[in-house]
């Protein structure tokens, strides 16, 4: 028996907007990394996957390793808002993988920024928006 109609066009459009957010969000960190660039950063890893979570841009500046998590929204405060305790204590995760793979930043100084993307707006780039304590 084949599902219903709507039921179908209903997970069309749900597929629909996730790939438009897909979109969005590659668009961001493409956005986030030229900013970033543009600073004086210079990018390591795009979309950096672990086991336990994935990075969106690890970089390095003047000897400081940096993980970054880029968030795009309608305006920046809603991009700033959408980094929860869960999320950082995944990209922290996730840190911790990359150092296991990559021992020579092991001593290095580290920090997690975020980068807020909003349509119309220059990205904010927010040093040391959290740490790994919390």
């Amino acid at each position: 028996m084949d599902p219903p109609e709507h039921h179908a066009s209903s997970q069309d459009g749900a597929e629909a907007r996730r790939r438009i957010a897909f979109r969005f969000g590659l668009s961001a960190e493409s956005r986030a990394a030229a900013w970033l660039i543009a600073k004086g950063y210079r990018i390591l890893a795009r979309r950096y996957r672990s086991p336990a979570g994935e990075i969106d841009i690890v970089a390095r500046r003047r000897g400081t390793l940096v993980f970054i998590e880029v968030k795009a929204r309608e305006n920046l405060d809603a991009a700033a808002e959408a980094i929860g305790p869960r999320q950082r204590r995944r990209i922290i995760a996730a840190a911790q993988m990359w150092l296991a793979t990559h021992p020579q930043d092991v001593s290095r100084d580290m920090r997690f920024d975020a980068v807020l993307v909003a349509p119309g707006r220059l990205p904010r780039h927010l040093q040391a928006a959290f740490d790994a304590s919390t």
